[in-house]
């Protein structure tokens, strides 16, 4: 039996995905806008999502190497009935809890831990769910002694491997390697006013004018916002949040995104694993694919089409 709030959420998505259909770009104002609302400083964080959604959720600890990176939360519980396990980038509310968490920057250390949840969830047959936001994986010497660069991508092949089912929700801020190391999943969902971008606006104008001064500048040109990534093929689904965002109301945004997720997780466990893996690998390969048409005597670039699967399949 259906919960009695699902036929309203199912509603609400079918509006919301008729508004994401549109092609007309962001203005700048906009870009910026929405950058802003993804780092409210009340916006929900993983910790929020997870104590409303999977209440027994024990939090696991150490990467069994190092220590224990605190930017990274990770744990299994039961969600649904069903055990899962969820994997989130916590930023913390206050200064004190802020430096704790290092603005939910990682090491290489907590890239570690998240394989190690991952691991136990290959183990236990329980699906993954992780909660991107992060400004970017944390950029110190120490960090890329330790072998930074190797522990994203190590984190983003045993994504790609996983025999379980996988979501990725990106709830505020996904910006740079850090997001892309938990970002690797059967579906990649946004929330409405979340971000998801290479790099953050602040990196990409002090490499390209050496001013970091001029992000919202670069801002505009990449338009990170979750409208635009899924209408390159980026993300799969676009969760609509409370009305003003995620920050006016903890519980309703925690019910939009349950609706969703309850949804897809019981599609994907209905796939076979061979193929779930397989159409995981081909929808990573499709981003960014390009090709080129001729006309006349000069050539025009043009994107490979993409059949994404609607949200909730």
């Amino acid at each position: 039996m259906k919960p009695p709030h699902m036929g309203d959420i199912g509603g609400r998505f079918r509006r919301f995905r008729s508004r994401l259909g549109g092609s007309a770009e962001p203005e700048a104002d906009d870009v910026w806008k929405a950058i802003q609302l993804a780092r409210h400083a009340e916006r929900p964080y993983p910790l929020d999502y997870i104590a409303r959604l999977m209440p027994d959720f024990e939090e696991l600890h150490g990467d069994r190497l190092q220590g224990d990176d605190h930017a990274i939360v990770a744990g299994i519980g039961r969600y649904h009935g069903r055990p899962t396990v969820v994997i989130g980038q916590q930023k913390g509310r206050d200064a004190e809890e802020r430096v704790f968490r290092n603005f939910a920057m990682s090491g290489p250390g907590g890239y570690r831990k998240a394989m190690r949840v991952m691991e136990l969830a290959e183990k236990l047959r329980a699906p993954v769910v992780t909660l991107i936001d992060t400004p970017g994986a944390f950029a110190g010497a120490q960090a890329e002694i330790n072998g930074q660069g190797g522990a994203i991508a190590q984190s983003m092949q045993t994504m790609m491997r996983l025999r379980v089912p996988s979501i990725a929700v990106i709830v505020g801020e996904g910006s740079s390697g850090g997001a892309l190391a938990l970002g690797v999943a059967d579906r990649v969902v946004m929330l409405e006013n979340s971000t998801y971008s290479v790099i953050s606006p602040e990196g990409a104008s002090a490499i390209l004018w050496r001013d970091a001064g001029k992000a919202q500048l670069a801002a505009a040109a990449f338009k990170p916002t979750a409208a635009n990534c899924y209408r390159w093929g980026v993300a799969d689904a676009v969760v609509p949040e409370p009305e003003g965002g995620a920050h006016t109301d903890h519980d309703e945004a925690a019910r939009l995104l349950d609706g969703y997720l309850s949804r897809t997780l019981r599609n994907l466990i209905a796939i076979p694993d061979a193929d779930r893996v397989r159409q995981r690998r081909d929808r990573f390969r499709r981003l960014g694919a390009y090709r080129e048409l001729p006309t006349g005597g000069t050539a025009i670039v043009v994107g490979v089409d993409d059949p994404r699967p609607a949200p909730g399949s």
